[in-house]
């Protein structure tokens, strides 16, 4: 969109579309670097879908890591994320964020209320590769008191569930939470967590946790650098003046406008997770935008205006996937579920198709079939679903359920959820062969009680064994299925956000399919394609690029 410069009305330095991390990220190093910042956000709340996760960051050598950590040597990080992302990484923009992540992030908590902590023991998602670290390197938000916010409290954007019992949870605590009594950790932690609450509702604390906090903290960065948020704005295009990026064209509900920016344009305002036209055209079947937990006006808004003005587009078929259970209030995202023993995984053909406490991404590549990349898409494994019997239910949360507590009437009706008294009715219920279902319980179970299990190697992986249950022997993520009632939940590819979205350099600037840089223009979060490839390195791998991005267009802005 081209327009007469003399007809903007407005013009600032720098516009942010999107408030998630990277736009925050990028606002902040914007502003105190001498520019005046405008963040735009279609939203009624701000935060994006950064508000919605559990709050991680993942960026090697960072003060927090310095401080907590056994010594992380940046040379292993990056030995690391060469090694799982492969051929289809840019050696550029894998050292760039390795050698500018710690810069990025402790900038960031200079200027803003960042309070993170290392999450000892979360291990990188592939532990035993080149450099990975069974220790871990993710940091997250320590809970934070949100009436810091003030007016701005409100239209924080909501998480996408709660934590059980109400609580303020940290990912550290999820773990033990999740497999109850069976360690003398869960009930600790489970004090802990209850202490914490009760201390701060009697302090007057409104305390938040995970994403929330971890946004919460940015937006005090932003308020402090006096960076306006206009939010219900929505970025209807980009105007350009020749090939060059100059602003963005808003409508916020009422009148439309344009906003001049004199050094360019960040698009941060998420991927297409909720475009359904965009993931039938870029996706496997079957996708559904109502299994994704993206924020819900992540509609791909930034991707389109881009390749709009010539930017390329790499990625588009993959998502920050996320195996979920179709609930009948919204997908669950099954993270811990599927590592604890006695479950395991099947196709409609009856039968185990992968680890099933694999990485989530990698998990469900394999229920759509292989690694991204490669193979003719097909969607081999789905339907599928999440087997597991009554000593499952007697031990350990499920979907935010404690143990021993009877699931919800209604996810039974909805057919998220079916139990039977044994295997074979089970396998009648979800429709799958009764012989193949029963031949893959018994093999499982052989294993399992051999503590080893020769078809997929579960519980090799140090990352197998997070959310497993280390008093179950001899292998902390297998056990046998053999008490009735059986269960079986229906598994989907949900998703975090999808992954593809504009080329960009080591600067974050956009680029045509011919290297080119559009002058003005960048890109980070999940509105560019990701330095992770079609991968996921630890806890908080998308949050970490998103801010690194994020300040480094910021920073190349500033220099224009």
């Amino acid at each position: 969109m081209t327009q007469d410069l003399n007809g903007t009305d407005e013009a600032v330095d720098l516009v942010v579309v999107g408030s998630g991390a990277a736009g925050m990220a990028a606002a902040i190093t914007a502003a105190r670097n001498g520019m005046s910042v405008v963040i735009v956000e279609k939203s009624q709340y701000w935060g994006g879908s950064s508000a919605r996760s559990g709050g991680g960051v993942w960026i090697p050598g960072n003060s927090v890591l310095r401080r907590q950590a056994p010594a992380d040597d940046l040379g292993a990080a990056r030995t690391y994320l060469t090694s799982i992302v492969g051929d289809g990484a840019d050696p550029d923009r894998i050292d760039t964020y390795i050698d500018r992540g710690p810069e990025a992030l402790d900038f960031l908590i200079e200027n803003s209320g960042l309070d993170l902590e290392w999450v000892n023991g979360y291990s990188d998602y592939f532990p035993e590769a080149p450099g990975g670290r069974a220790t871990g390197r993710s940091c997250e938000p320590r809970p934070f008191d949100a009436r810091a916010l003030g007016d701005d409290l409100p239209t924080l954007h909501p998480s996408y569930t709660k934590a059980p019992l109400g609580v303020v949870v940290k990912q550290s605590d999820y773990r033990w939470l999740s497999t109850g009594l069976r360690h003398w950790r869960g009930p600790q932690r489970m004090l802990r967590v209850g202490a914490r609450s009760v201390i701060g509702r009697i302090r007057r604390k409104k305390l938040i946790g995970l994403g929330s906090a971890l946004m919460a903290q940015l937006m005090l960065g932003v308020r402090a650098a006096g960076v306006p948020v206009r939010l219900g704005t929505a970025m209807t295009d980009l105007i350009t003046d020749g090939d060059r990026v100059v602003g963005v064209a808003l409508d916020d509900g009422r009148s439309r406008t344009t906003l001049h920016a004199r050094r360019g344009v960040v698009l941060a305002c998420g991927g297409f997770d909720h475009n359904s036209a965009m993931r039938r055209q870029y996706q496997r079947a079957p996708v559904d935008t109502s299994w994704s937990l993206g924020a819900p006006t992540n509609t791909g808004d930034g991707i389109t205006a881009g390749l709009r003005v010539g930017a390329a587009v790499s990625y588009m078929d993959d998502a920050w996937w996320a195996p979920s259970i179709p609930l009948p209030k919204g997908p669950w995202f099954a993270l811990a579920e599927r590592s604890l023993p006695r479950s395991l995984m099947v196709n409609d053909r009856g039968v185990r198709f992968m680890n099933e406490s694999l990485p989530y991404v990698e998990a469900t590549h394999r229920m759509f079939g292989g690694p991204f990349g490669q193979g003719d898409g097909a969607a081999d494994n789905l339907p599928a679903w999440l087997i597991f019997d009554q000593t499952y239910r007697d031990r350990y949360m499920f979907a935010g359920v404690p143990a021993r507590q009877p699931l919800p009437r209604s996810w039974q009706r909805s057919g998220a959820i079916t139990s039977a008294g044994t295997v074979a009715e089970l396998a009648g219920k979800i429709g799958v062969p009764a012989d193949a279902l029963a031949a893959t319980v018994d093999r499982f179970n052989a294993h399992a009680r051999a503590g080893s299990d020769p078809d997929f190697g579960r519980g090799q992986s140090r990352y197998d064994h997070y959310y497993g249950d280390i008093t179950n022997k001899p292998n902390p993520s297998l056990g046998e299925l053999a008490k009735a009632p059986f269960y079986a939940a229906q598994m989907v590819p949900g998703d975090l956000g999808t992954k593809g979205g504009v080329d960009t350099d080591s600067a974050g600037r956009a680029l045509r399919a011919d290297g080119t840089v559009i002058d003005g223009l960048y890109a980070a979060g999940n509105t560019s394609a990701p330095v992770m490839g079609h991968t996921y390195a630890g806890p908080g791998a998308t949050i970490g690029p998103a801010i690194v991005f994020g300040y480094l267009a910021a920073l190349d802005a500033a220099r224009r």
